[in-house]
């Protein structure tokens, strides 16, 4: 299958978007941004403790004791290390 050049944006189509994209006014909230970037190390962090991540436990007590344990062992890493 060929396809013909009319299929597709000519070279100065894409540069009139991105100059469009790069004209617009981009507002960026620091404060949001850190509380976000807190989440995302947490959810990473707990992706490391698999049996967290994939939870092996049914019952929502359980979940939440492992959850308790796995931050019980971060803390007494990061304090020995």
């Amino acid at each position: 299958m060929t396809t013909t050049s009319s299929s597709w944006a000519s070279n100065g189509d894409s540069q009139q978007r991105n100059e469009e994209r790069a004209a617009r006014a981009f507002e960026f909230d620091r404060e949001s941004y850190r509380d976000r970037n807190i989440i995302e190390r947490l959810i990473g962090w707990l992706k490391e403790s698999r049996r967290v991540l994939t939870r092996f436990e049914k019952t929502a007590k359980n979940f939440l004791g492992m959850i308790k344990m796995a931050f019980i062992h971060r803390y007494l890493r990061v304090l020995c290390c």
